[in-house]
């Protein structure tokens, strides 16, 4: 009886080990349409309305963004004004400005004063994978934690993006974020 016991529970751990290494790829996306050209939709003005979630799913906190985008070559600049619900944003900044560099073949790399590192990015069909990590202020305490960043294009004006936020592979919560790129 225990071996078999011990048995189920190694089969059980197994599962899970190798689905934890299992995880949706870019390419995966690579004939969805309409095709995501990231230098085209983050170019001028771009409005953004979203909300965090923690773990349990509870809305903790909404936001309104304000992203002004340009491009100069292949680098872009991506400045972001933020108003939070609870006017402040729990001690993170109302402004973000990253630095983006398009390296060709879908692939983009970012920096920006609140993010360790270098965040990396890739398009396929009409997605974009952006993964990086985030130095957030939390109870007056600075952490570190992973980003997996999904942005889905819906049409011209419209992206989607769903953010897992993680520390030690852990979720902590859910970034939902809906874009709108302003007409001229």
């Amino acid at each position: 009886m225990i071996q078999k016991l011990y048995r189920f529970f190694a089969a059980l751990l197994t599962v899970a080990v190798l689905g934890g290494c299992a995880g949706i790829e870019v390419e995966q996306y690579r004939t969805e349409k309409p095709q995501l050209d990231l230098r085209k939709f983050f170019s001028g003005t771009v409005e953004g309305w979203g909300m965090f979630q923690d773990r349990s799913g509870k809305v903790i906190k909404r936001f309104h963004v304000v992203i002004e985008a340009r491009w100069e070559g292949d680098t872009g600049t991506l400045d972001e004004r933020f108003t939070w619900s609870d006017g402040e944003g729990g001690g993170n900044p109302p402004r973000r400005v990253w630095t983006l560099h398009d390296t060709g073949n879908g692939r983009f790399t970012g920096t920006a004063g609140d993010v360790v590192g270098e965040a990396l990015g890739e398009t396929s069909g009409n997605a974009l994978r952006w993964r990086y990590v985030l130095a957030l202020n939390v109870d007056g305490k600075t952490i570190n934690v992973d980003f997996d960043d999904w942005m889905f294009l819906v049409d011209d004006q419209v992206m989607l993006n769903r953010s897992l936020m993680s520390k030690y592979g852990f979720t902590l919560g859910e970034v939902t974020l809906s874009l709108k790129r302003r007409t001229p």
